[in-house]
């Protein structure tokens, strides 16, 4: 299978930033724990125009991240994996059982509790640390593994963004909701225009993120919607999209995740922290990730090839399909940001971002050790 230029860029640079996250959970771990602990947290909580710094990065600087988020996902509906139909439904309904599955089974843990509306928090998965963890098998691993394992991610970043606009908007503000929607509209308009120069977009968009955010809407929705007011064009290199995914790939993998993971796994474990492993909505979270998501996606791929709604690549076997379902599992920086969004409590946030980070590392080994066990296709 033939990779283009620009999906090798964007698999380069989660690949390294997957890593690069791994390093800076460990280092926000490790902070947060030592005799630096009261500095380190109380930074995170620091004030900057009315917002703490926490926030801006989680309202702002990840609106970014989804930006990126949506423009890859409209280069795979032109030109991707998701433009001819019958390579788009394996993805699409494999991503689908991959997020209802483990959010049926967080609910079979939390259902009439206050916990359940975590139930999107195993939904996610993390694209950056699933592509750390297969890049580290190199060509043992098939590219349309790869492809197949990218465009899930994406597809279910963005049923995570659905999901964060229908069920954790609290209360909504139309007036401020139905300005940001207007600028939306402006921004198509010069899309339909042919206006090409970046600079109205982005000036629009910051307009569109601040009335967003003032709505109740989740701010960082906002990325989304901006990378489809951007205009496309023919995804050739010269093109307005094409070259501001490609200036973000860097900035987003190697500044905005990492900075991202620092302030959120910014966690003071004490002495009694595997006792929260036991809470019901921690083993949701655990076994949405570990057993729904492998589940849900083989499922429902099973059940799309059963009828012939789709067909698995001419190298993928179904056993890669396994691993990539395990490696689905890892959910992290999409399951930590539901997770702030969901709960309240410090004390269930800090449980719950425990229980995240114990099975992201266990469907990372498992799905490592698995497409090692299985690299090749066997008939």
């Amino acid at each position: 299978m033939k990779l283009t230029k620009l999906f090798t860029d964007f698999f380069e640079s989660e690949k390294a930033g997957g890593l690069i996250l791994i390093f800076c959970t460990l280092i926000s771990l490790l902070l947060a724990n030592s005799t630096f602990q009261n500095s380190y947290t109380h930074f995170w909580h620091f004030n900057v125009a009315g917002l703490s710094i926490e926030h801006w990065i989680n309202d702002a600087l990840m609106a970014i991240f989804f930006l990126v988020i949506g423009l890859e996902l409209e280069r795979e509906i032109y030109h991707g994996e998701l433009s001819d139909l019958k390579s788009a439904s394996l993805p699409i309904l494999s991503a689908l059982g991959g997020m209802l599955v483990p959010a049926g089974i967080f609910l079979l843990f939390n259902f009439g509790t206050n916990s359940s509306s975590g139930a999107g928090i195993p939904m996610a998965t993390d694209i950056a640390f699933a592509v750390g963890v297969i890049s580290l098998l190199g060509k043992r691993i098939p590219a349309g593994l790869k492809v197949f394992l990218m465009a899930l991610a994406i597809i279910d970043d963005l049923g995570a963004i659905i999901v964060i606009a229908v069920f954790y908007t609290s209360s909504i503000s139309f007036f401020n909701l139905i300005i940001a929607l207007t600028i939306f509209g402006a921004l198509l308009i010069l899309n339909r225009l042919k206006i090409h120069n970046l600079i109205p977009y982005i000036i629009g968009g910051v307009f569109m993120w601040y009335f967003m955010h003032r709505s109740g809407v989740h701010a960082t929705i906002t990325g989304v919607l901006l990378a489809f007011a951007i205009p496309f064009g023919s995804g050739a290199e010269t093109t307005t999209s094409y070259r501001l995914q490609l200036f973000l790939h860097k900035p987003v993998a190697f500044f905005i995740l990492p900075v991202f993971a620092l302030a959120n796994t910014c966690i003071v474990i004490n002495t009694n922290w595997h006792n929260g492993l036991t809470q019901t909505h921690s083993m949701g979270i655990i076994a949405g990730l570990l057993l729904g998501k492998p589940l849900g996606i083989c499922l429902f791929a099973f059940a799309a090839i059963r009828f012939k709604l789709s067909t698995l690549a001419s190298d993928i076997h179904w056993k890669h399909l396994i691993g990539a379902g395990l490696l689905a599992g890892i959910g992290f920086t999409m399951s930590i940001f539901i997770t702030l969004l969901a709960f309240y409590d410090t004390e269930r946030i800090t449980q719950s971002k425990i229980a995240i980070l114990f099975a992201s590392l266990i469907a990372g080994m498992l799905g490592y050790t698995w497409l090692k066990i299985f690299p090749k296709k066997t008939n």
